[in-house]
């Protein structure tokens, strides 16, 4: 039976032949609202904004007299773009500019705005790193109380928010909350996904016992990063009711690509980009 996300007709778990000239057609884009119907989030105005920042840490080109280039690119999308891209695909594109020649990084910025657009169906933003700054990209954890210090005994491993609960009828309380142990399987492949992430929220105190058995099970669930990280956003709504909420997590990289979604219903400025150890 066909995957209903329409994931399964992209690269993921198929050989590829590596392509070595641009080739902007390797993209795949997904409709986000596939899953979102799954959360309860029909087509209308959504409950959160944010992004999805991405870190490419393999871009090559050729100038025009055939000397590699190399970069890193930071490409932000918006939460509220109609597409998310299949990550093989888009490292697949990326290699397809491995063997072409450019005339700098404006020209190879100007493409990948152009193909980026097209297929997450709005406006990205893209900052290349080059290589004499390297050794000036940020590294940092996320800040915040550690929930696994907590000494839980855990028996499932898919998510159920019954497991979720909160205080609503004391004082607010405001608090940023951070486990690392959050890991989830590819939607296609069930390949391993790990990542950090960090809860901000001002409501009734969240009992942090519920919400780290909440995280860890995502274990055994397959779903990509972006649905992962809108799945615990609308299950923390829902179950524990906050004034104010924040979900952001930093995955480590797979194919020389990281990403890492947030979104929030609060305006508390766009998370720091630093980069994790484990990234």
């Amino acid at each position: 039976m066909a995957n209903p996300s329409g994931a399964d007709a992209s690269p993921l778990g198929k050989s590829s032949a590596y392509k070595t000239q641009y080739d902007p057609s390797l993209l795949f884009a997904i409709p986000r609202q596939y899953k979102r119907d799954e959360i309860g989030l029909s087509t209308g105005t959504l409950p959160f904004f944010g992004v999805d920042i991405w870190n490419a840490y393999e871009i090559s080109w050729l100038n025009m007299r055939g000397k590699p280039q190399v970069a890193m690119a930071k490409i932000i999308v918006p939460a509220d773009s109609p597409n998310i891209v299949e990550s093989k695909s888009f490292k697949l594109y990326l290699n397809s500019l491995n063997q072409t020649k450019l005339g700098g990084t404006e020209a190879l910025l100007e493409l990948l705005r152009e193909d980026l657009a097209a297929n997450f169906g709005a406006p990205v933003q893209i900052s290349l790193t080059m290589p004499e700054n390297f050794s000036k990209i940020p590294m940092g954890e996320l800040d915040g109380m550690l929930l696994d210090r907590l000494d839980i005994e855990v028996t499932e491993y898919s998510p159920d928010a019954s497991l979720l609960s909160a205080a609503k009828d004391e004082p607010a309380v405001e608090e940023t909350l951070v486990s690392h142990l959050l890991k989830s399987n590819c939607l296609v492949t069930g390949q391993p996904d790990w990542a950090s992430v960090q809860i901000k929220y001002v409501g009734g105190a969240i009992d942090q016992e519920g919400l780290l058995q909440y995280l860890i099970g995502f274990r055994e669930h397959n779903e990509f990063h972006e649905q992962c990280v809108e799945r615990i956003f609308m299950d923390i709504m829902r179950q524990c009711k906050p004034q104010r909420l924040a979900v952001y997590a930093r995955y480590t990289r797979r194919g020389g690509l990281d990403i890492n979604p947030w979104r929030s219903n609060f305006s508390s400025g766009q998370p720091s980009n630093a980069r994790n150890a484990r990234q």
